[in-house]
């Protein structure tokens, strides 16, 4: 029996993730205005002062942190066979204690506190000086972590960075490589989530509603619109759950969330979300008309006001997804240098309107389900459903009226040659929001709903029966 004891690294290897990113966002999020602070800190005191500061006005929930399981397991093992376990980090002494705690596995913490930054040579140092040199086996992920590896008896690597492993592999110390990481192109797919590129289709609306379909440079446009939103909403979906980790984790769906998991570490959302913002722009006024630029900057900030902010809200967060669905229908306006006409902005306004609470009706369905009587983050209450669902059908019936209305506008005869033809697309359309609606009262919406009718066989025969009546109202 070894009766030396494991020391474990935290970040990275005990949890899927980084206490200081985790407290830096969880700052950000509790004081928004004060988004200068830790830079400041970070310049009087260096790293040892940033994490103290963060530690005294960031809170963490430890208990649903992304623990690594299979890691977990064999250290209650260890322990069972009498080893001694101790938590060695470069994260703040308050979080590493709580996380220990939450635990209850191991019996020593070394941490950072105000005068000391516990990483790499001075972990590594610390342990020496309480154990000896070769006096201790050590558990770790990344570069940090190779002078404690030299220091160590026996290096246990857990999910490595790149290069992490061949280090270690080098001081011929290495006993065991744990590897339970998921597949880097479906995570980044998921995380990036390219699945809800589908609500920028939106973009191309304008596009087939003005008859623009036969212009080759409208269509480039479109195309080139169709990428750039993408690239910025799935820049907006990594800060959104670099923000909402807590909450998502919280959540019975969104805990699945890559980021939230831990399944993409923090830093690469961190540095991804940036590049693909600054990426977007710089095509869209490249090769696009400065309005959609514009239109984009505008999608950007409200995005972000609703994600920090407004998504808190009662109803102001409705009001405001479904503004974010019809901003897209505007920005595909732009990019091809049409006119946006008031039928499409009203029916998309109604429309989109009755989606977003769709949406929120099915969180609190799920909700009440679990027996919960308060969304988490939100500031609705499960008695609101009856409410939500009066408004959404209404709002979806009245998308409905507006479309019957336009067929009507003397504008319309000049676009179709037998208008009266779009009266068939009414009734579909009543059928589609009422069986939605239907659908989330019985509690079957798990997803968004645009997302959700690309995947229903339903709604994808409404949609063509509707893209036929108005081709051959033409």
């Amino acid at each position: 029996m070894r009766s030396k004891p494991i020391v474990v690294d935290l970040d990275g290897t005990l949890i899927r993730s980084d206490v200081l990113v985790e407290s830096g966002f969880a700052f950000l999020r509790a004081f928004p205005l004060r988004f200068y602070a830790p830079l400041l800190w970070l310049a009087r005191g260096g790293k040892a002062m940033l994490k103290t500061r963060l530690a005294e006005h960031a809170n963490i929930d430890v208990s649903v942190l992304p623990y690594d399981p299979e890691l977990i397991a064999w250290l209650s093992e260890a322990r069972e066979s009498g080893r001694s376990l101790v938590l060695a980090t470069a994260s703040h002494e308050r979080f590493a204690k709580g996380i220990a705690d939450h635990l209850g596995i191991f019996d020593t913490v070394f941490a950072t506190n105000e005068t000391i930054n516990l990483s790499a040579g001075k972990k590594r140092d610390a342990l020496v000086a309480e154990y000896g040199e070769k006096g201790f086996d050590y558990v770790g992920n990344s570069h940090d972590d190779v002078p404690v590896w030299q220091a160590a008896d026996c290096a246990y690597v857990v999910n490595p960075l790149p290069g992490v492993a061949r280090a270690a592999h080098g001081n011929g110390n290495v006993e065991r490589v744990f590897e339970s990481r998921p597949s880097t192109l479906r995570v980044w797919a998921k995380s990036l989530r390219l699945h809800q590129w589908l609500k920028n289709l939106l973009i191309f609306l304008p596009l087939l509603a003005g008859h623009f379909a036969d212009d080759s440079h409208r269509v480039l446009a479109a195309i080139i619109a169709f990428i750039t939103f993408g690239m910025c909403a799935s820049s907006v979906y990594l800060l959104n759950d670099l923000l909402d980790l807590e909450d998502d984790r919280h959540h019975p769906v969104k805990r699945k969330r890559p980021l939230a998991a831990g399944a993409m570490p923090l830093l690469v959302g961190l540095t991804l979300f940036p590049v693909l913002l600054f990426a977007a722009f710089g095509i869209a006024f490249a090769f696009l008309p400065w309005r959609f630029g514009a239109v984009l900057g505008g999608y950007y900030v409200l995005t972000l006001a609703y994600s920090t902010v407004l998504k808190r809200r009662v109803m102001v967060d409705v009001v405001v997804l479904a503004g974010l669905y019809t901003v897209r229908i505007v920005a595909g306006t732009a990019a091809i240098g049409a006119h946006l006409t008031f039928w499409l902005l009203a029916f998309s306004m109604f429309i989109f309107l009755s989606l977003a609470l769709v949406k929120r009706y099915a969180e609190l369905h799920s909700m009440k389900e679990r027996g919960l009587v308060k969304t988490r983050g939100r500031g609705y209450v499960a008695s609101d459903l009856s409410l939500i669902s009066s408004l959404g059908t209404s709002s979806g019936y009245l998308a409905v009226l507006v479309l019957a209305l336009y067929i009507q506008d003397r504008g319309t005869t000049a676009l179709y040659r037998h208008p009266q033809i779009i009266w068939l697309a009414c009734p579909l359309l009543l059928y589609w929001i009422s069986r939605t609606w239907i659908i989330a009262h019985r509690g079957g919406m798990d997803d968004d709903p645009i997302v959700f009718a690309a995947r229903d066989r339903t709604s994808l025969c409404v949609i063509t029966l509707c893209a036929l009546i108005f081709w051959l109202a033409i």
